[in-house]
């Protein structure tokens, strides 16, 4: 008698393997997504930027319509229709455009974070003021020591979670500005 094998035909180490799979399922998956991200990126960034970019028409009015969906199933419906129609497009520029905004929105808050720290520290502490002047030599003194006096003066007795006064915020703006200049 023949023992069973229970198959004819080629065994499956006979097979060779097919290389013209294409992508799989998942990575197709993982770039719609990365396409709805940036549909999205691109409907965050402001009109001036958005109007330097080359748009097909249909994806500029995709993201003026963007804006004015408030529900959550339409909303997510509205990603996911960005993301076909930047599905067929070179996306390298836009990538760029959103990467360029990101950056200079962290520089901005880098730029807010310093002249805070010199706020403080000049209203804090007069060698500070030695400091200030030893890096920055051209600073109006007697301004920027009026500014610190009345600083100290109507903010004394307020506590740091309360909102500060006229001269706090003027102090604030000397410093923005001369860093800005500078």
């Amino acid at each position: 008698m023949k023992p069973i094998t229970g198959r004819s035909g080629p065994q499956p180490d006979d097979e060779e393997p097919d290389d013209n799979l294409g992508p799989s399922k998942t990575s197709l998956k993982a770039q719609d997504q990365a396409l709805q991200e940036l549909g999205v990126a691109l409907a965050k960034l402001p009109p001036s930027r958005l109007a330097a970019l080359d748009l097909p028409e249909d994806l500029r009015a995709a993201i003026a319509d963007y804006h004015s969906i408030r529900a959550h199933g339409a909303s997510k419906r509205h990603r996911k229709y960005l993301g076909r129609l930047l599905r067929g497009l070179d996306t390298e520029a836009y990538e760029k455009a959103v990467e360029n905004f990101a950056a200079g929105s962290k520089a901005e808050a880098r730029a807010l974070h310093q002249v805070e720290r010199w706020r403080e520290e000049l209203v804090a502490d007069d060698e500070a003021l030695a400091r200030w002047l030893a890096e920055h030599p051209g600073t109006d003194v007697q301004h920027l020591r009026s500014l610190i006096r009345a600083a100290r003066k109507h903010d004394a007795g307020t506590a740091p979670s309360e909102r500060r006064g006229k001269a706090w915020r003027e102090l604030f703006k000397f410093i923005r500005q001369y860093l800005a200049d500078a």
